[in-house]
């Protein structure tokens, strides 16, 4: 079985409580944080900057911070989130002039790099540099907001994608994003992720995060 993980999004937390709110879905089982930012630009909507990256480390935050770059460009950011700690940085690559070089510059800095793909877009810019990719996250929303519905068809994108790794032969991770909930969470394992990215699943549980976490590890179990 591959080494399913758990990471809760931070932009359905409170984010007046951030630093407590990742510390407590961490203690509760979760693997790794993921941090979406939006720039009101690539997507309608304004989150976070790499100042509230770097305040999640100084208030004690150790485990892996994977930041999700919904902004057009990406390359000034990348430096940006590298240095205020993240762990691992991926892009959308309509917003990167040259997919190749950002990819580059994330491991330059010494993070993981990841390539997402929304709902509508296909797979072929994986073509020529899934060698240079950590991770490959499939969009089943398409992006800006919380809360959404799970797209059924990124069912079969998943698929496709996890057909892709298994070609390189390379330990890439598949993450999904996006509506991600205890009834759907075999599906999408059944279908090749081992990233489940979930917001408000989770964060709507603030009275008992250890136990939704279980759940979702049960219904992977299976």
């Amino acid at each position: 079985m591959r080494d399913y993980l758990i990471a809760p999004s931070l932009l359905s937390a409170d984010f007046a409580r951030l630093g407590e709110e990742a510390d407590a879905v961490i203690k509760a089982g979760a693997d790794l944080l993921h941090l979406d930012v939006m720039d009101n630009h690539y997507v309608p909507n304004l989150t976070v900057g790499p100042l509230v990256c770097e305040a999640l480390r100084n208030y004690g935050i150790t485990a892996p911070i994977d930041v999700h770059l919904m902004t057009r460009p990406v390359d000034r950011l990348i430096a940006d989130f590298a240095k205020a700690g993240a762990s691992l940085i991926s892009f959308h690559p309509e917003a990167s002039d040259h997919v190749d070089r950002s990819l580059n510059l994330i491991r330059k800095h010494g993070c993981k790099a990841g390539i997402a793909i929304n709902p509508a877009t296909t797979l072929h810019c994986l073509e020529y540099v899934i060698d240079q990719v950590d991770l490959i996250l499939i969009m089943s929303v398409n992006p800006g907001f919380g809360g959404q519905t799970f797209i059924p068809s990124t069912l079969e994108k998943i698929k496709k994608a996890r057909e892709l790794i298994s070609a390189t032969g390379r330990d890439i991770r598949l993450a999904v994003d996006g509506g991600i909930k205890l009834d759907n969470v075999y599906d999408v394992a059944k279908a090749g992720a081992d990233i489940f990215i979930a917001g408000s699943a989770i964060f709507k549980h603030a009275d008992n995060y250890e136990k939704i976490i279980r759940q979702l590890r049960q219904e992977l179990k299976k």
